[in-house]
Parts: structure tokens; sequence; C-alpha cells
């Protein structure tokens, strides 16, 4: 049989990329080129669809096809081939393709319900300092957007305070990386934890604190998620099941993971148990610090009460109950009212990071256990016992 030579591109059904190829025909299709070799058995090539001159030839239940458009091969390889015009839906082709599409769209979907989440809290633990770093650095740009740029809050005084502040209740904690917290200004009352030890407090928190004490436990429970590394849990659960589900879709870029994983942050919910650890963690770290740990309570009962959907943000992500508030007073214990974090000077400079909010009001010795009220107008709020969603 007269060997026939031609060259052409092999395509390996993964990637778009063509390898250029020598294809020589005699009684079997051979196909050759740098990192490529294949020899196929003349009855098994089927010709799929294409424009002339151009031909696609590979052997049936492959994905695997060589192009070319050389005429006298065109024009041979019919006669050498009698199945070549044979039709995949005529071996039942199609219908093993629908029926393999079918189970992996299944086995993906029951990955992203219940292997991801699984996965992602033994992954987290795993991933390096450096690694995290880098993906709370890409998200924090994307969380940023997400809540149209506002602005960092970074009055001298103010900064300094802050950093104080952070600097007593990081210190001898054992948290992962460098630690960095932002306060930018925003009117939703909300902190966000990010992966790579980077906390963002929204600027309505420091106005809602009437003491150092609840803005500093806010910042500490935040710490908390910090140390257990939640934001890296989540984000790998969050993002996980977009790249599988992008997988299915053909949306496969990094940039939908990044805005999944922000968006997921910002709305972020942990459970129960994350709550309750990084809880424990606040009344721990003031205590330790010198602080008063039940103002978390205090802050949280207050903000659940105020009932407007701004200050609702910190709880609709961190659902509050009552039990949560006597769990946290139970672990700070009684004396913790009379603790202080911060001197009344600092906290004067904290309130002033962001220039034009309202000044601090001088705290008592027992800010955050609010005394009885004179009966006011009724208004109607949920049962306490339930997650607040303001």
């Amino acid at each position: 049989m007269q060997p026939i030579t031609a060259t052409g591109a092999c395509f390996d059904g993964v990637s778009a990329r063509p390898y250029p190829v020598t294809i020589r025909v005699t009684d079997r299709f051979e196909v050759r080129g740098e990192g490529v070799f294949h020899d196929w058995n003349l009855l098994d090539l089927r010709a799929a669809d294409a424009a002339a001159p151009l031909m696609r030839v590979g052997p049936v239940g492959s994905l695997i096809r060589v192009e070319f458009t050389d005429a006298t091969l065109a024009a041979v390889l019919p006669l050498r081939c009698p199945d070549l015009a044979r039709r995949e839906s005529e071996e039942g082709g199609t219908l093993r393709l629908v029926l393999w599409s079918i189970a992996a769209g299944v086995s993906v979907i029951l990955v992203a319900l219940f292997g991801v989440p699984l996965l992602a809290g033994v992954l987290a633990p795993m991933v390096p300092d450096a690694v995290e770093e880098r993906l709370g650095a890409a998200v924090e740009g994307q969380i940023v957007d997400i809540l149209g740029k506002p602005p960092l809050c970074t009055e001298a005084a103010g900064k300094a305070a802050l950093d104080r502040l952070v600097a007593k209740l990081v210190a001898g904690r054992g948290l992962p990386g460098s630690v960095s917290v932002t306060v930018r200004r925003h009117k939703m009352a909300n902190a966000l934890t990010l992966p790579g030890a980077r906390v963002i407090m929204l600027s309505d928190v420091l106005v809602k604190s009437e003491t150092p004490d609840e803005f500093a436990a806010i910042l500490a429970h935040e710490l908390g998620h910090v140390a257990t590394r939640d934001p890296t849990r989540s984000l790998i659960q969050s993002s996980g099941t977009a790249f599988l589900l992008s997988l299915v879709f053909g949306d496969l870029t990094g940039s939908t993971i990044i805005v999944a994983a922000g968006q997921a942050i910002v709305s972020a919910g942990y459970s129960r148990d994350a709550e309750r650890r990084a809880d424990a963690y606040a009344v721990d770290t003031l205590n330790a610090a010198g602080g008063n740990g039940a103002a978390l309570a205090s802050i949280l009962e207050r903000i659940a009460k105020d009932g407007d959907s701004e200050t609702g943000a910190f709880l609709r992500s961190h659902p509050f109950t009552r039990e949560r508030a006597a769990s946290i007073r139970e672990r700070a214990g009684p004396e913790a009212a009379g603790r202080r974090i911060i001197a009344e000077a600092d906290w004067v400079a904290l309130k002033g990071i962001c220039p034009g909010l309202p000044a601090a009001k001088p705290s008592e010795s027992k800010p955050s256990e609010s005394k009885p009220k004179p009966p006011g107008p009724r208004r109607e709020r949920k049962a306490p016992d339930e997650p607040v969603d303001l």
C-alpha cells in the first residue's frame, strides 16, 4: 500500500493549542510531532464536520482530532477508511455523550453541595500564610468596590490610638500572619474579616460604640475569626463551589471566583459554633488586656434594639440571641464592668480617626450596663431569642 504523507495539526481535546504534526497513512494512520504520537486503525477513524478544504478526523470515542488541508490525503482517506463518514449517533455515541454529561454534572453538584464544605474545613489550616495574605489583598479590593469604595480613615492621632489598641489585643494571642486593622468611613455598622489576618471596621461601629470596650469587643470578635481562619474556610467553600459550577457553565475565570469570594465575605454568615468561638475569644482577649469582655453583649444588644437596616448589618452576618449575650456575660465574669481597655484620651482620639464622626462621650465607671429607663412609646421588635435580621 503506497504511503501518503502530509502535514497538519493535532488537538488533544483538552486545550485549544494546535500541535504541528506529520501524518503518514499506510494500513495505519500515524501522527507524529514534538511530544505527540498516535497510531490508529483506519477502521476506527471518523470524520468530523469541517469546511473544505479543511478535513478533521479522529478515532471513534476520542476527543483527539487531526486537521489537514492536503488534497491528495483528503481524496484517498475515504477509500482506505470505509467508516470515515459514519456518524457517532449511529453507534450510540451521542447517547453516551449525553449520559456522561449528565453524570459529570450531577457529580459536580454533589461535590459542590457536600464535598467542598467538608474539604474547606480541612484545607483552611493548610493554606500557607503568604498565600492567604495574597488572597486577602485580592479579596479586599473586591470588597471595597462592593461597598462603594469607602475612604480609609487615617487621622494621625486616631490611627495611632487604633494601632495601640490592636497591639494590646493581639499581644500573646498567637494570631497567624501580620494582623492589619483598618477603619473605613461607611454609614453601615459592620466589621469584616478577610483572609490573611485583615480586618475592616466600618466607621459606624465607632459611632454606635458608647465605650472603647464596646468597639474593642467587636474588633476582638473579628480577631477570633482570624484565629480560627473562618474567612479562609468561607472563601474556600464559596469560591470552590463557584469554581466547580463554572466547569459546568463554562465560565472558568479567576475574576469570577474573586467576585464570588468578595460577595460571600460581605454577606457571610458564620455557623453558630464559629460565632460562639469568636465570642469566647473576644471575651478572653479583652479580659487578658484588662478590658470589659461583657461589653460585647452590650453593644450587640443595642444594635439589635436599634432596628434600622444599616445598624443591623452586623447582626445579619453575626446572628444574635439572648442566650448568646448571657454566655458572653457569664464568661466575662461579674467584675468585668469595672475594667477599661484604653484611656479616655485614646478613646477620644480613636473616635476622631474619621473626621466629622460624632465625638466620644465621656464614659462612666460601668458604661456597658444600662440603667432602667422610664417607659416610652412601645415599638415592636422580634423576640429576643430569634436571630436578629434587621
